[in-house]
């Protein structure tokens, strides 16, 4: 694949090569089968059917305080929030034009040439480091294995892109998302009997990330992640997927389920500072993305992330997790994964 695509990252020899040092009896093409324990995803999970998120309508919170269909959208929204940690909004203000627009220059910025991509990211070049990322490098077996690339780059940067389509695609559809998820945060701070001004004070259209997504068709599609499993360290992630599907979050019985694309809605989950400052209340669900062996998938995450001096404190007492940062949260992420290589996350804020 790679060898006739100059745009695609080297992520079929990374395999190869991870393979051959996990087993010295593969082959230089890297396509023995493989003994059935060694494979990260099991038939019966490829194929289970997918599942429907709740699925949210939320221009009822168009309607005045008090208004029964808006107090039953925002008890929707905080169900959703407790029991899963994950959930579809429909209806959500964003005009289908500002996303098909970042849907176009995202995919041209994916095929742009590997070599521009990684010397600087190309068309998402701007004045701070290198937005682009593929697989993992540092990965030392498959389960650490990314198949996938990314642009990944501060919504305060987004100035500083030099190509004008993509910075103002990316503009318009920053601040959009930064709305909704202003929105929705303050929803689930009202259920809690709590006001939304700490998330307008401390998150800001500067202060989150966005980060486009592209998984490859991928020839090792069972044992290899778009993804590996994990749970995202920030308040809120907005997604917006295409219609192949791929992510999976794990319930609470521990299996892993599908979750069936809309075109029409926008995913949304928990992160780790919500669950925190929700001391609880609220679910950072752990997730993962499987790749496809014939088709690519995208995807735009936004991050809704506080300042890095931002203070999480439980609002409801007695705290289960002690204070700490958002800066310091992120520092003891990355220590834990050059340590471990996993996140261990709010286990070690725990009181």
């Amino acid at each position: 694949m790679e060898a006739h695509n100059s745009s695609e990252p080297p992520l079929e020899q990374t395999v190869i090569t991870l393979r051959k040092n996990q087993s010295p009896e593969i082959s230089d093409d890297g396509r023995n089968h493989r003994p059935a324990e060694t494979l990260l995803i099991p038939e019966d999970e490829e194929s289970r059917e997918f599942m429907v998120l709740p699925m949210i309508d939320i221009s009822r919170l168009s309607f005045e305080a008090g208004h029964a269909e808006r107090t039953e959208c925002e008890e929707e929204i905080a169900e959703a929030a407790r029991h899963w940690g994950f959930f579809q909004v429909v209806n959500h203000g964003i005009p289908t034009q500002v996303i098909e627009q970042m849907t176009v220059e995202q995919k041209k910025a994916f095929r742009q040439p590997f070599e521009v991509k990684e010397a600087g990211g190309g068309k998402l070049q701007n004045r701070q480091a290198s937005s682009y990322r593929w697989g993992n490098p540092a990965a030392k077996c498959l389960r650490q294995m990314f198949w996938s690339e990314e642009f990944r780059i501060p919504t305060g940067d987004i100035y500083g892109i030099e190509d004008q389509s993509l910075r103002s695609a990316m503009e318009m559809y920053a601040t959009a998302v930064t709305v909704l998820a202003e929105k929705i945060a303050g929803v689930l701070a009202g259920n809690l009997g709590t006001g939304g001004s700490y998330f307008r004070e401390n998150c800001t259209v500067r202060t989150c990330h966005l980060r486009l997504n592209r998984y490859p068709p991928c020839p090792f599609s069972a044992e290899v992640f778009g993804i590996v499993p994990h749970t995202d360290s920030d308040f809120l992630t907005i997604v917006c997927q295409d219609a192949v599907g791929g992510l999976q979050l794990m319930k609470d019985d521990g299996c892993w389920v599908s979750v069936s694309p809309n075109p029409n809605a926008l995913v949304i989950n928990i992160g780790d500072m919500l669950e925190a400052w929700s001391n609880g209340a609220y679910k950072s669900a752990r997730h993962r993305v499987i790749t496809s062996l014939e088709e690519e998938r995208f995807s735009i995450a936004f991050f809704y992330c506080p300042k890095s001096e931002t203070v999480i404190r439980s609002c409801i007492s007695p705290a289960i997790y002690r204070d700490f940062s958002f800066r310091e949260y992120q520092l003891q992420v990355q220590k834990d994964v050059r340590s471990t290589g996993d996140k261990v996350g709010l286990k070690r804020f725990l009181v």
